[in-house]
Order: C-alpha cells, then sequence, then structure tokens
C-alpha cells in the first residue's frame, strides 16, 4: 500500500473514517462497520482491518471510560469477551488464508443482518440465570465471525439488548468489548504481518479524521433526531451489504 500523501486512496480513507467517525458520535456506534464495509469495496478486508483497527481501539478505549458501569459491565460480560478472543484467535487464518476472499461476501452478508434486526426493532431477552453460559456462546460465535470479517456487532451486540442493557450502558458496554476484540484481532494482524509500517500514515490518517467525524456527530446529535438519522444508517448499510455480497459472488463466480 502506498504511503504518498497524493495517493488517492488516502482520500478514500479519509472520506471513510470522516463518515465512519460522524456515525459515531451521531448514535454511539458504528466506526469500524462503517468503515470496514466501505473500504472493503477498495481493498481485501485484512488490508482493511490493518488500518482500521488503531482507531477503533483508541475511540472504543474512550468509550469504555466514559460512564459509572464499568465493574458491573466486566462482572456480567467476562465470559462473552474471553470467548470473543478465543474465537478470533482460534480464526486466525481466515481473513489471510484460502478463504480469504469469502470474507467480503460474509461482511457484506452480516451487515445484511444487522441493519434487518436494526429496522424490524427484534428483540430477545435472555435470563439473568442463563447470561453467562449464553454469552460464551455467543462470544465464540462473534469471535470467529470477527476473525474472517473484522466486524464484532453480530451475534455479541443483539445478546448485550437481550441481557437488558440499554442506552448509556449499552454504549459503555459496547466500547468494552469492543476494545477487546480489536485488541485481539490486532494480535491476530500483527502475526499475519498486515499490521505494520505501511499502514502508519493510513492510520494516522483514519484516526484524525475519525475524531474530526465523531466531532461533528455529535453536535449534530443535539441538533436532530437520532432515531431518523439512526433508520436511514441502517438503510445504507443495508443497501451497502446487498453490494459487498453480490460484487464478490459475481467475481467468485465469474
Amino acid at each position: 500500500m502506498s504511503s504518498s500523501l497524493s495517493d488517492p486512496l488516502l482520500l478514500i480513507i479519509a472520506a471513510v473514517f470522516l463518515l465512519a467517525g460522524f456515525v459515531k458520535g451521531t448514535i454511539g456506534m458504528g466506526l469500524p462497520t462503517v468503515a470496514m464495509g466501505l473500504l472493503a469495496t477498495r481493498m481485501p478486508p485484512a488490508h482493511a482491518l490493518a488500518i482500521v483497527i488503531v482507531p477503533a481501539i483508541v475511540t472504543n478505549i474512550w468509550q469504555t471510560f466514559v460512564g459509572p458501569y464499568l465493574r458491573d459491565i466486566v462482572r456480567r460480560l467476562w465470559p462473552l469477551m474471553i470467548a470473543t478472543m478465543i474465537g478470533i484467535w482460534s480464526g486466525a487464518g481466515l481473513m489471510t488464508g484460502p478463504y480469504a476472499r469469502y470474507g467480503t461476501v460474509v461482511l457484506g452478508i452480516l451487515l445484511v443482518i444487522y441493519a434487518i434486526i436494526g429496522l424490524s426493532r427484534v428483540r430477545f431477552s435472555v435470563a439473568r440465570k442463563n447470561e453467562k453460559w449464553i454469552g460464551g456462546i455467543v462470544g465464540l460465535i462473534t469471535g470467529v465471525i470477527s476473525a474472517a470479517t473484522g466486524v464484532q456487532v453480530i451475534p455479541s451486540m443483539p445478546f448485550m439488548q437481550a441481557i437488558g442493557m440499554e442506552k448509556d450502558e449499552l454504549v459503555q458496554a459496547l466500547g468494552v468489548f469492543f476494545t477487546t476484540a480489536t485488541i485481539a484481532l490486532a494480535f491476530n494482524l500483527t502475526g499475519a504481518g498486515l499490521l505494520n509500517a505501511t499502514v502508519a500514515i493510513p492510520g494516522l490518517i483514519a484516526m484524525v479524521t475519525a475524531f474530526a467525524g465523531m466531532y461533528l456527530g455529535q453536535l449534530l446529535r443535539s441538533r436532530m433526531d437520532a432515531e431518523t438519522f439512526r433508520r436511514w444508517f441502517l438503510i445504507a448499510l443495508l443497501l451497502l451489504g446487498i453490494y459487498l455480497a453480490g460484487e464478490m459472488l459475481a467475481k467468485i463466480h465469474g
């Protein structure tokens, strides 16, 4: 990947992360999902994740410590987080091995599922006595999916909503969980030789524009109906997912 500041790819990266940060600032989540989905139209998911990883970790660490729920979140979600790390590490070759080209298809399908769940407002419920063992299963599934696609929202986020986390606690829980998952992914990328000096400049541009987008999104959130924005955001993800899966399937079978 070229590190030249005149490289048009860097302009695309800046625009992608400005938008992804804007989404996160407005609705409190979505940076890796949006960034991975858009960058996957230009590069393999593994290369996209190498750029996404540092901005995702930094913004999620910030989100982790904004709120008073950290101790309770760790106490309730530790099986989910540990199992997710195990799933990510056990699937270390999925994004870079012989089946890597199917990662874009899976990513597209996940975006579609994520958008449909959000738009339909399907709600699940998990009893308190069952949340730890179910969390472990959900974590393993999430980890393997994340190892293949770089996205950690399915099925982890519906699970967190199912155990009763809402609003500020859910936002902080997502920060804690995504920090854990992205750090685990960083080990996979390092082992594959993808997290190196060649992504330093793209990663720096991504981080700066992501924070700029978050600031703009937070400004808009104070003035705009966040629910309306969320609905259009999910519709856009649905269309992006269909496009990614369809385009890659056409290449594979073409």
